[in-house]
């Protein structure tokens, strides 16, 4: 019975992810991208410009900036690194290329999810925003059902799978960069590490500590360690870069020439640096998947209108792929040939270039990005546990151990059909979430002709819903009066 549910489980991420999602969103892009007049290029600059009044928040929002630190605390994980590691050895540099290309792509959808987020939000019980696809599906299209889907799809991925997948990451590498020997114990029937038990329980307690302060001290932590984690991994991949400067123009020559085919860098060709870049890119920085909308509504936006909650998501998904994931390959590319795959890779990379210290730095750096990576998707699943229930404490209470226990279980356990099986389920989601901005993309369109036209007459962007009489009935009143 379990091997058949393997097979099944495997033929639907099959179909999915290699067959149905990576085009979808590469196409829901595209068509973004070409309705929104490519916003992502010709406002590149007010993308980041928009973040110097981010700090702003009041008694029913987050600031955008911890808005932006949250969605960026679950971009950027293991998969930053990991992730560019496995698009380099199966599709060659030239899928560095395609990741960028798939980047900016997926910052029209981002834009758009994000404002559609920020349109629909409502308050809680407690007087927060909340808001994201479940809550523009139900508000929106009047398809609760399809809100409800949607959240039990992202509960099941972000809430219990992939938050034990970050836990497990940390245990192995914390214990495998520092050589940590504790000996084995018998836990539940089965033999565990003593060093990953001990880690776990560490990441769990730690977990606890900021998941049960709320949504606000979640945006804290976030708001605090991103930036942190971020540029001190930058500054590394920027000395290696300055150190190797003679080799840049040479690495990036590879890239392009490998993107097009024009330097055989692995089996499949051309093809196969498109498919690994589109697809690493797409899993990295999630433009369409649903994941970071949960994080713009909390926003207070300014200026106060939707869009501009879509411009500060844009930028997370550049500094997610086009810097982030971009380190990564500067790291791998200019060390030369090293062994290794995965995050063991990036790891040889490092200790090539500046010495052993590397991989206990690296270690570290995956120690941060996973554990922000933990509590913001505990977030994301919150915001839809909400959405089902409204905000019923011992449901809470409830969903908060659980997710817990599976923190821990990942640090010592292995779970592989289970992992699987929230990748069907974020498959499914991101369908629901693309299905519904693109049936909502009209309004999204004209979210940003506003903005534009209103930033074009000199004036600050304020979103008015009496110039939305199409929609005004549908939005929570007392946030856009």
């Amino acid at each position: 019975m379990q091997a058949f549910a393997n097979e099944v489980v495997d033929l639907l991420n099959g179909l999915l992810w290699g067959k149905i999602l990576i085009w979808l969103l590469v196409g829901t892009g595209i068509w973004f991208t070409l309705r929104l007049g490519f916003i992502q290029l010709r406002h590149l600059g007010h993308t980041f410009t928009v973040l110097r009044g981010s700090r702003q928040s009041d008694a029913s929002g987050i600031s955008s900036f911890q808005a932006l630190c949250t969605s960026l605390a679950a971009r950027v994980g293991t998969g930053n690194i990991a992730g560019v590691a496995v698009a380099i050895t199966l599709g060659g540099p030239g899928a560095i290329f395609w990741m960028w290309v798939i980047a900016l792509v997926g910052m029209a959808t981002g834009f758009a999810e994000a404002a559609l987020a920020q349109l629909f939000k409502v308050r809680d019980d407690k007087g927060q925003f909340r808001g994201g696809p479940a809550y523009y599906m139900e508000k929106g299209l009047g398809q609760r059902w399809a809100g409800t889907m949607f959240s039990i799809f992202l509960i099941i991925a972000f809430g219990f799978a992939f938050n034990s997948v970050q836990s497990n990451t940390i245990a192995g590498a914390m214990v495998g960069a520092f050589g940590l020997d504790m000996g084995t114990m018998s836990l539940a029937g089965n033999e565990v590490g003593v060093a990953a038990l001990v880690i776990g329980l560490a990441v769990t307690v730690l977990t606890a500590a900021i998941i049960f302060g709320g949504l606000r001290s979640i945006a804290r932590f976030s708001e605090l360690a991103v930036p942190f984690m971020a540029v001190g991994y930058l500054v590394v991949a920027i000395g290696i870069i300055i150190a190797n400067l003679g080799e840049v123009p040479a690495a990036l020559a590879l890239i392009f020439k490998s993107a097009f085919g024009l330097h055989e860098a692995a089996a499949g060709g051309i093809g196969a640096a498109i498919l690994n870049g589109f697809k690493r890119g797409l899993f990295s920085n999630e433009a369409g998947m649903g994941s970071a909308p949960n994080a713009a509504a909390a926003a207070t936006p300014y200026p106060p209108h939707p869009a501009s909650q879509g411009y500060v998501q844009m930028a997370g998904v550049f500094i997610d792929t086009l810097l982030i994931c971009t380190a990564s390959a500067a790291i791998i590319l200019l060390a030369g040939p090293v062994e290794g795959t995965g995050i063991g890779l990036v790891q040889n990379a490092l200790t090539a270039e500046v010495g052993g210290w590397g991989k206990y730095f690296l270690a570290i750096v995956v120690l941060f990005f996973a554990f922000t990576s933990i509590v913001a998707n505990y977030f994301y699943a919150e915001n839809c546990l909400v959405f089902i229930e409204h905000n019923h404490p011992a449901g809470l209470l409830t969903f908060r151990l659980i997710v817990l226990a599976m923190v821990l279980f990942g640090a010592v356990g292995s779970l592989p059909f289970i992992w699987n099986l929230a990748d069907v389920a974020m498959g499914l989601m991101a369908i629901t979430n693309l299905i519904a901005i693109l049936l909502l993309s009209g309004l999204a369109v004209k979210l940003a002709r506003d903005y534009d036209a209103q930033r074009a007459a000199g004036k600050l962007p304020k979103f008015d819903a009496s110039q939305y009489p199409e929609i005004r009935s549908k939005l929570e009143p007392g946030i856009w009066d």
